[in-house]
C-alpha cells in the first residue's frame, strides 16, 4: 500500500526506483590492552592508515573536481589534524590498539565540539566518515559506503559523507534519501551540484526495506513508498513537463513581463566555472575564495597564486558580473594562521570580516591580488565582506578596498540579523548587499544549519527570514542600490519567485539549479511574484508560506 513520508527536499527532480541502503558503518573496535613494547608499532600503523585515508580523499576530490574537491581536501586535512594525531599517540602509549586509539580520539573530539557549541559540530557526517575510513583500514574490513549495484537505485542512508556524495554516479544513483542532515549540509550542496534528486531529514528512512520501490520528489521533500501506478505516472509526467520547460527557456533570467533578474552561479574556484557557463549563468554571484586558503591551513596562499585563481574565474565571464567574497575563515573553516584556537563558540566569535580586520595583511594581500587579477579584463568585479554586523564593519572594509587601490564595487553580506535591520545604514558605506540566507537563518533562529533536528528552522521559507530579506531589499531600493541573494534559498524555483517579489535584484545558486529557476521565473509576472511574496509573509510557518505562495502563483 502506498504511504507518504515527508522530509526536506534539497535537490530538484524525481527519482523512482528500488531502495539500496548505505553499507554498514564500522563497528566499535574492542577495548583490549596491548603490551608497552607494541605501542610504537601501533602508532606507526595508525599514522600509515591516516595518511592512506587522506591520500584517498584527495584522490577522490581530484576525480570529482569542482566544489566537491575542496570539500574532500578539507576532510583530508581533518584526518591529518596534528592535535587529533597527538591524542591517538597518547592513547596508544597507555595501551590502546591503533584502531581503538583512533576511535576514542575521534569520539573525544566529536564530544568536545558538541559541548562547546561549535558552529559546525552538526557536520558530524564528515568527522565520522574520516574515523570510519581509518578504523576500517586498520581492521582490514571493507569501507562503509555506496553499495555495489548493476541496476539503478535510490540510496538511503542515515547521512552521507562528502566522500560518498561527491562520487555518486548519477547513472546508477537515481536519487538519495537521508535521515539526518539539513538543507545546507555538504551532502545537500553537492547533490545539487550533481543534479541528483535528494531528500534529507526524513525520520524513519532507514526502516524502508531493501528492494522496496520508492518515488522521491526532491522539490517537495515527499517520498512515496510503494507508489501506485497512478502516482508513478503522475510524477513521471510532471518530471517530463519540467524537463521540457527547462529546454524551452534560455537566455537571461526574467519574469514573463520582462523584469530582469540576473541568474548567477556560486563557485568555489576555476574548476566550477565550466558547469556555470554551460548552465547559462550570467556571471558569478558568490566566489567562495576560502577554498583557495584551505589548501594550507598554516599560511595564506601567495599573491601570485591568488592572482592566477581569481583571473581564471574572471576571464570566463567577459562583460559579466563576478562577485567575490573575501576570505570567510573561522567556525567550520578554521585556519591555523588566522583563527583563534580557544574560542568557546566560534560561530559567535572572530570569523569572517572580524578575522580579516584582526589580520589586515591577509586582507590587503587578497585585495591587491584581486586588483591585479582584473587588470585589462572586460568584467564587472564586485567584492564583498562576509559577516558584516554594522556600519563600522562596512566602513572598515570599504576603506581597506580603497587603500588597496581596488577598482571595483564594494559590498556587504547580510548574514547577521543586525545587518538586515540596519541595512540602510550599512549602505551608506558600500554599494550593494548580498544575502547569505544559510547563515542568516542560522543566526535568526539559533539553529545550527547542519543539525537535522532543527531543520524546520533552517527552512528559508520561514516568514521571519522573508521579513529580513524584505527589510534588506527595501533599504537597497531606497538607496538606489542592488540587493542579491547568494544563499541556497535562491536555488528553490518557487522561492526564487518570492524573493523577486520581495525586491531582490539578482539570484545566485549552484549551476545545476539555474535552468529550473530560469524556467519558473519566466512563467510569472513581477506583479504575481509580489503577490506571492506578500501572501508568504502573511503566514506563520514555512509550510504555510510555501502553500500560500504556490496558491497565488497557480491562480487558486
Amino acid at each position: 500500500m502506498e504511504t507518504t513520508l515527508r522530509g526536506v527536499g534539497v535537490s530538484h527532480g524525481v527519482a523512482i526506483g528500488e531502495v539500496r541502503h548505505m553499507g554498514t558503518a564500522v563497528l566499535e573496535p574492542p577495548a583490549k590492552q596491548i603490551p608497552t613494547e607494541e605501542a610504537e608499532r601501533e602508532q606507526g600503523r595508525a599514522r600509515q592508515a591516516v595518511e592512506a585515508v587522506a591520500a584517498d580523499l584527495i584522490a577522490r576530490g581530484n576525480l570529482a573536481g569542482g566544489e566537491a574537491q575542496h570539500v574532500l581536501e578539507a576532510q583530508a586535512m581533518m584526518a591529518q589534524d596534528p592535535e587529533l594525531m597527538a591524542d591517538v599517540d597518547r592513547r596508544i602509549a597507555v595501551g590502546s590498539t591503533a584502531e581503538r586509539g583512533v576511535y576514542d580520539a575521534f569520539a573525544s573530539y566529536r564530544a568536545l565540539l558538541a559541548n562547546a557549541g561549535e558552529y559546525l559540530a552538526g557536520r558530524v557526517a564528515d568527522l565520522d566518515d574520516v574515523r570510519n575510513r581509518i578504523v576500517a583500514r586498520l581492521l582490514g574490513v571493507p569501507m562503509p559506503g555506496v553499495p555495489d549495484s548493476d541496476e539503478p537505485y535510490v540510496l538511503i542512508a542515515r547521512d552521507l559523507a562528502p566522500a560518498d556524495t561527491a562520487l555518486l554516479d548519477p547513472a546508477l544513483v537515481l536519487g538519495f534519501v537521508t535521515e539526518e542532515g539539513g538543507p545546507t549540509s555538504h551532502s545537500a550542496i553537492l547533490a545539487r551540484a550533481l543534479g541528483v534528486p535528494a531528500v534529507v531529514a526524513l525520520p524513519g528512512a532507514g526502516e524502508i526495506a531493501e528492494g522496496t520501490v520508492v518515488a522521491v520528489d526532491g522539490s517537495t521533500g515527499e517520498v512515496f513508498v510503494e507508489p501506485s501506478d497512478e502516482k508513478r505516472a503522475e510524477m513521471e509526467s510532471a518530471a517530463a513537463a519540467r524537463k521540457a520547460a527547462l529546454s524551452a527557456t534560455t537566455g537571461p533570467g526574467a519574469t514573463s513581463d520582462g523584469h530582469k533578474v540576473p541568474l548567477l552561479a556560486n563557485v568555489g574556484g576555476p574548476a566550477d566555472v565550466p558547469a556555470a557557463v554551460a548552465a547559462g549563468a550570467e556571471g558569478v554571484g558568490l566566489f567562495r575564495t576560502e577554498f583557495l586558503f584551505l589548501d594550507d591551513s598554516k599560511q595564506a596562499p601567495t599573491e601570485a597564486k591568488q592572482i592566477a585563481a581569481y583571473r581564471a574565474v574572471l576571464e570566463a565571464f567577459p562583460e559579466g558580473r563576478v562577485v567575490v567574497r573575501v576570505l570567510d575563515a573561522g567556525a567550520d573553516k578554521p585556519l591555523d594562521f588566522l583563527t583563534p584556537a580557544d574560542e568557546p563558540n566560534p560561530a559567535l566569535g572572530v570569523r569572517g570580516l572580524r578575522s580579516l580586520l584582526d589580520h589586515p595583511d591577509v586582507l590587503r594581500t587578497q585585495l591587491t591580488a584581486l586588483s591585479k587579477a582584473v587588470e585589462g579584463l572586460p568584467v564587472y568585479l564586485e567584492v564583498m565582506a562576509p559577516m558584516v554586523a554594522d556600519r563600522a564593519d562596512a566602513k572598515a572594509f570599504a576603506d581597506a578596498c580603497r587603500e588597496a587601490g581596488l577598482q571595483a564595487k564594494f559590498g556587504a553580506m547580510v548574514e547577521i540579523p543586525s545587518a538586515a535591520l540596519r541595512a540602510r545604514s550599512i549602505l551608506q558605506e558600500v554599494e550593494f548587499l548580498s544575502l547569505g540566507t544559510n547563515d542568516l537563518a542560522q543566526y535568526t533562529f539559533a539553529a545550527d544549519r547542519q543539525v537535522g533536528a532543527v531543520s524546520r528552522l533552517q527552512d528559508p521559507w520561514q516568514p521571519a527570514l522573508l521579513d529580513l530579506v524584505a527589510l534588506s531589499a527595501d533599504a537597497a531600493r531606497a538607496e538606489g542600490k542592488s540587493c542579491g541573494v547568494c544563499g541556497e534559498a535562491a536555488a528553490d524555483p518557487l522561492l526564487a519567485c518570492v524573493l523577486t517579489g520581495l525586491g531582490v535584484t539578482s539570484l545566485s545558486m549552484g549551476a545545476a539549479s539555474i535552468p529550473y529557476v530560469r524556467a519558473t521565473l519566466a512563467k510569472y509576472t513581477l506583479a504575481q511574484c509580489e503577490r506571492a511574496a506578500s501572501a508568504a509573509r502573511a503566514t506563520d510557518s514555512a509550510e504555510e508560506a510555501r502553500v500560500a505562495a504556490q496558491a497565488v502563483l497557480s491562480g487558486e
